[in-house]
C-alpha cells in the first residue's frame, strides 16, 4: 500500500498538469503550488512565536475548522494560524480568511516536502479537518513530537484502515495524539483496530458553525423583494443538473411558488445550464440590477419579463446559508448525484423542512435527520411533488418538520468547546 500511495502522489500533478490547460481547477492547483517553498519561507523568515497549523481539504472542512480557530484566536490572540487547503475550491474562497495570518495550499506530500515544510513553518500544534491523512506530514508531526490532533473526524467500515491489507493506512492513525470524532460508530472502528486510548466522542463542529451563522444573520433586501408577499418558497441549495431536472417539474407546474436555486458550481457554464433549463428565471446579478431599477423603467425595457418570473438563480458565492432563512421548504442538492447529498445543516438550523435525493448514508447527519422527522429523502420528481404539496397543505406535519430540523441541530451543538477545553486542558499550546 505505501509503494501505491508513493504513486499517487507522484502521478497526481503530473495529471493535473496535463489537464490544466482545459481545466480551470487543476490550473488553480497547479499555479496555487509554483514556488510554494519560497513563498513560505519567505511569509515564515521573520516569525517568532507559537503557530497553530490547521489543514482541511476543501470549503467544507474549512467550515468546520473554522469554529476552532475562532475560539483559539479569542483565547489566545498571540497565537498565530497557518491554514492550508488542498483543493483550489477552498483556497480560492478563503485565502484572505482575517483570522489567519498565512493561508496557502499545501504542497503535495512526499518525505523531502513534508521535512521542508515543518522546518519553515515550525508548527506548535497540528489540526487536521475530518478525513485529510497525508502520510509524511503525519509522521514529521510524531518524530517532532509535535500535538497532532483529527477534528471533527468519521469513519467508515470500507475506509482501508479497517481492511486486512490496510497496515499503512493503519500507521498514519497511529501519528495522531488524540481524535475527536463525530459518531459512536467511529469511535467503534478505531476501537476495533487498538486505538482507544485517545479518542473523543466531540461530535462535529459544523454544528456550532451553522449556528453561528444563523446566529449573525442579516437580511438580503434584494431576495426580500424578490419574494414579495409569497407564502411559498423552496430555496434549493447546492444544486447540480441532476437535481435540477427533478425539480423541473414542480418549477413550470407551481408558477406561484417561489424558487431560489443556488447551483453548487458558479461558473459560467453551470449558470447557463441552468438558465437553458428553467425557462422563466432570472440571475440573482440581473436581478439585482433591475430590482434598483422603477418599475416603469423595468416595464417599459426589456426586462418586463422580471415582474413575472418566479426562479432566481444565484450566481455567486457566499449567500446560501442566509438564503436557506428565506424558505417555507429547503431542498439540498448532491443526493440525486453519486458524491451524495450537500450540507444539510445550514438549512435545518432555521427550523425549516429538509428535502434531498436518496444518496445520502455516507452522512450520518441526514441519516438522523431523517429519523427525527426533520428531513425527508425522495427518489424522483413524482415523489419530490408529493411532500412538496403535503408540506404546504398540512401546517401539522409541516411545523412538526419543522421543529425536529431545529431540534437535531441545537442538540448537538458543543463539539468546538470540548476541543478547544482539550487543547487547553493538555498545555499544548505551550510546546
Amino acid at each position: 500500500m505505501k509503494f501505491i500511495y508513493q504513486l499517487f502522489i507522484s502521478l497526481y500533478p503530473l495529471v493535473a498538469k496535463l489537464i490544466s490547460a482545459r481545466n480551470e481547477k487543476a490550473k488553480l492547483w497547479i499555479d496555487g503550488r509554483k514556488n510554494i517553498f519560497d513563498k513560505l519561507a519567505a511569509a515564515f523568515a521573520n516569525n517568532s512565536g507559537k503557530i497553530v497549523w490547521m489543514h482541511c481539504a476543501s470549503l467544507g472542512e474549512f467550515e468546520q475548522g473554522r469554529p476552532i480557530i475562532e475560539e483559539l484566536k479569542a483565547n489566545n490572540p498571540s497565537v498565530k494560524i497557518l491554514l492550508t487547503f488542498f483543493s483550489p475550491s477552498g483556497f480560492e474562497v478563503r485565502k484572505n480568511y482575517p483570522l489567519a495570518e498565512w493561508v496557502f495550499y499545501l504542497p503535495i506530500d512526499s518525505a523531502s516536502n513534508a521535512t521542508r515544510f515543518y522546518d519553515i513553518v515550525r508548527p506548535s500544534l497540528v489540526i487536521f479537518v475530518k478525513y485529510e491523512f497525508w502520510y509524511y506530514y503525519l509522521q514529521q508531526a510524531k518524530l517532532r513530537k509535535i500535538p497532532l490532533v483529527l477534528a471533527s473526524g468519521i469513519f467508515r467500515p470500507n475506509q482501508a484502515f479497517f481492511k486486512w491489507y490496510g497496515d499503512f493506512n493503519r500507521q498514519m492513525l497511529h501519528y495522531f495524539s488524540h481524535f475527536f470524532v463525530q459518531n459512536e460508530a467511529s469511535v467503534s472502528l478505531l476501537e476495533s483496530i487498538g486505538i482507544n486510548q485517545n479518542v473523543t466522542l466531540s461530535g462535529d463542529t459544523r454544528f456550532d458553525r451553522v449556528i453561528a451563522i444563523s446566529e449573525q444573520f442579516t437580511s438580503i433586501p434584494s431576495i426580500e423583494s424578490f419574494i414579495g408577499d409569497s407564502k411559498r418558497v423552496i430555496v434549493a441549495g447546492s444544486t447540480w443538473l441532476e437535481d435540477d431536472e427533478i425539480l423541473y417539474h414542480y418549477t413550470v407546474t407551481h408558477p406561484h411558488v417561489k424558487f431560489i436555486i443556488a447551483p453548487h458550481d458558479i461558473q459560467q457554464s453551470r449558470i447557463e445550464e441552468c438558465m437553458s433549463l428553467y425557462k422563466n428565471a432570472v440571475t440573482y446579478s440581473h436581478w439585482l440590477i433591475a430590482d434598483r431599477l422603477p418599475l416603469t423603467e423595468i416595464s417599459s425595457s426589456t426586462n418586463g419579463s422580471l415582474l413575472t418570473e418566479n426562479i432566481l438563480i444565484i450566481d455567486n458565492i457566499g449567500m446560501l446559508s442566509n438564503l436557506y432563512n428565506y424558505a417555507t421548504i429547503c431542498f439540498v442538492g448532491g443526493a440525486f448525484g453519486e458524491d451524495g447529498v450537500h450540507n444539510v445543516l445550514e438549512a435545518a438550523v432555521y427550523g425549516k423542512p429538509v428535502i434531498f435525493g436518496p444518496e445520502y448514508n455516507k452522512y450520518f447527519e441526514a441519516i438522523e435527520l431523517i429519523d427525527t422527522n426533520g428531513a425527508i429523502s425522495v427518489e424522483n420528481t413524482l415523489e419530490l411533488e408529493k411532500v412538496f404539496n403535503h408540506l404546504f397543505t398540512d401546517q401539522k406535519d409541516y411545523d412538526l418538520a419543522c421543529n425536529k430540523a431545529k431540534k437535531y441541530v441545537f442538540d448537538h451543538s458543543g463539539a468546538t468547546s470540548v476541543i478547544t477545553r482539550y487543547i487547553y486542558e493538555k498545555r499544548l499550546l505551550t510546546y
